[in-house]
């Protein structure tokens, strides 16, 4: 009897140690460790970014070679500086913004799940949602953070490329920015980004939330090791990854170029007409430019993000 009591206490303590919610966290350290491993995991993939970023932006005779050859050839050229060009903008920045964006998330799927508490539906959907409207939520919000950030990594990232504004600084690329198109010049493509992004983010961490429940439904008689939590983890943070990059690299291209490219007469850049000057370049395919890297960066991101999310809520669990 006592040896079933500890199995069952044992499960318990398991499947709390996987739905660890906002009022068990140490703020804190969750924000300082997570500032910490969220820097080592951007640190990993950068360079796929950098260069999926080249193939985006450059002509077409370094846009057409494969990621691998553009990979070289930044070495090449630049050393190891220039496939981690932008990094230290992107990290320091990113900062604020991750505390933004992860306090969000855990709050509003908190105030989710108190809501939808009375409903009548499974465990399993009502998590999911949770989750899914948590993500979404945090994805716009950290989005008015994160556009213009991103608008001047990217700006750093290419420059080398013919045609491309040299910039001392992140702070010059904000000034010269704004000087030639105000302050709304460093939100170009967010429009986009809020179009695509949040679905995906919503689609993302409502599936990962629903289908931890049912890993971990009440019925299983053998409940799961950390090591294989994990790896499901990591396998579904891969898969989402990759699938998102396949449906939104179209839309990601246009929104790159939007964001740094400049030549484009007197006229305001305009999704449209960075459409259209995409297809007179490349055609059709030209909106696939850069999917190779691209897809190596969203599945590594979304294997390690997830992995690195849930070990930075098991250290950051408050000691009563």
């Amino acid at each position: 009897m006592a040896l079933e009591t500890e199995s069952v206490t044992r499960d318990k303590l398991s499947l709390a140690d996987t739905e660890i919610d906002w009022a068990r966290l140490d703020k804190t350290r969750f924000h300082v460790i997570g500032a910490v491993l969220f820097t080592v995991q951007q640190a990993l993939i950068h360079p796929t970014a950098v260069v999926k970023t080249r193939m985006q932006v450059a002509d077409s005779r370094l846009a057409h070679m494969p990621g691998m050859v553009v990979f070289k050839d930044i070495l090449r050229n630049d050393g190891i500086p220039g496939v981690f060009r932008g990094f230290g903008t992107s990290a320091i920045g990113s900062l604020p913004g991750r505390v933004l964006a992860l306090t969000s998330l855990e709050m509003s799927k908190d105030m989710m799940l108190k809501y939808t508490q009375g409903l009548n539906m499974p465990e399993t959907t009502r998590i999911g949602v949770a989750n899914g409207v948590a993500g979404m939520f945090s994805s716009l919000i950290s989005s008015l953070y994160f556009v213009p950030l991103e608008v001047i990594c990217q700006r750093l990232i290419v420059q080398g490329l013919p045609g491309a504004t040299f910039y001392i600084d992140p702070f010059d690329v904000a000034r010269k920015v704004i000087k030639a198109e105000g302050f709304r010049g460093l939100y170009r493509g967010f429009g986009l980004t809020a179009l695509t992004n949040s679905p995906a983010v919503a689609l993302w961490w409502g599936a990962y939330g629903a289908a931890q429940r049912i890993i971990w439904r009440d019925d299983s008689e053998k409940k799961p090791s950390h090591m294989e939590m994990m790896a499901v983890q990591a396998t579904a943070g891969m898969v989402a990854g990759a699938c998102s990059s396949v449906i939104t690299t179209p839309i990601d291209t246009v929104k790159t170029r939007l964001q740094v490219i400049d030549d484009y007469g007197v006229a305001r850049p305009s999704v449209l007409k960075t459409t259209k000057i995409l297809l007179k370049e490349d055609g059709w395919w030209g909106f696939y430019r850069g999917f190779g890297p691209r897809f190596l960066n969203m599945s590594l991101y979304g294997t390690t993000m997830i992995v690195t999310y849930e070990l930075i809520k098991r250290l950051s669990i408050k000691h009563i």
